[in-house]
C-alpha cells in the first residue's frame, strides 16, 4: 500500500494550467536563476526549471513533495531545502501567489498583497502582484523571486 502511495506522488500527473515565467532561487541549498514552468491542477503542483533550454529539475507537489532524488513528506523537504520551521504548504503557495501563514500580517494592496512575518524563526517580505511574486526570509537567506514574461 506504501509503495502505491509513493509511486502516486511521484507519478506524471495531467495538469490544467501551464505558466512560463523566469524563476530566481537563492538559499543556502539552491541556486537557480532561469526560466521556468509552474503547471498545476486543483490538487497538484509541478514546477520545472530549465538551464539553458534543458530541464534541470522537477519538483512535484502533492501530498509530498517529489524532486529527481525522491520523493519526501512536505516537512522533509522544508527542512532540506528551505526552513524547518516553514508550514508545510508554504512552497505551493508561493508558486501559485497564495497567502503564506494562513494570512498572517497580510495588507491588501491594488493588485495584490504584501506580507511580512518575523518571529525568532523568521524575518519574511512576501509580495504578490498582478506580474510577479517575491518571497524574502532575510534571516535564513531565502530568496524567491518568479516573474511573467513579457
Amino acid at each position: 500500500m506504501i509503495a502505491v502511495l509513493l509511486f502516486s506522488a511521484c507519478s506524471i500527473k495531467n495538469y490544467d494550467k501551464t505558466q512560463t515565467k523566469i524563476i530566481i532561487i537563492k538559499s543556502p541549498q539552491l541556486k537557480f536563476a532561469d526560466l521556468g514552468y509552474i503547471r498545476n491542477s486543483a490538487k497538484s503542483v509541478e514546477l520545472e526549471l530549465f538551464s539553458a533550454g534543458v530541464s534541470i529539475q522537477k519538483v512535484r507537489i502533492n501530498y509530498l513533495i517529489c524532486v529527481d532524488e525522491g520523493c519526501m513528506s512536505r516537512s522533509s523537504f522544508n527542512q532540506k531545502y528551505l526552513n524547518k520551521t516553514y508550514p508545510s504548504d508554504i512552497l505551493q503557495n508561493i508558486l501559485l501567489s497564495k497567502a503564506i501563514y494562513d494570512g498572517k500580517g497580510m495588507l491588501k494592496k491594488q493588485d495584490g498583497f504584501l506580507q511580512k512575518i518575523k518571529n525568532n524563526d523568521v524575518d519574511i517580505t512576501y509580495k504578490v502582484g498582478s506580474k510577479s511574486t517575491f518571497f524574502k526570509d532575510k534571516k535564513n537567506k531565502i530568496i524567491l523571486k518568479i516573474k511573467d514574461i513579457k
